[in-house]
């Protein structure tokens, strides 16, 4: 194997990894900003983990975070505006990243 295809191959390796530790942190960012959301309606427990886990499922419906925000806005009515919304996700990702990072 020639020096050329060595890089080749840790530059795939590395790009695989980026994606897997994104994707991660995006459903940890919304797991966590599900929960949040559950506790402004009033959620707890065993209810709160479900929501959270809904607000995950969420993000598959689209590409990009705006398939969460519109479930989350449409859920919390007047609890919270789409920009608190995109405020918080923006709060959790950093949170998420920093938790992911601290697990390995």
């Amino acid at each position: 194997m020639s020096t050329f295809d060595d890089r080749e191959a840790a530059f795939e390796a590395k790009f695989a990894h980026d994606a897997e530790m994104q994707f991660k942190a995006e459903a940890r960012r919304n797991k966590l900003t599900g929960l949040w959301a559950a506790e402004l309606l009033g959620k707890s427990g065993d209810e709160a983990a479900a929501y959270a886990v809904e607000v995950v499922k969420s993000d598959f419906e689209e590409a990009g975070h705006d398939d969460v925000v519109r479930k989350l806005a449409g859920d919390l009515g007047d609890k919270a505006s789409e920009d608190a919304i995109r405020a918080k996700m923006a709060e959790m990702m950093a949170v998420a990243k920093d938790q992911i990072m601290n697990e390995a």
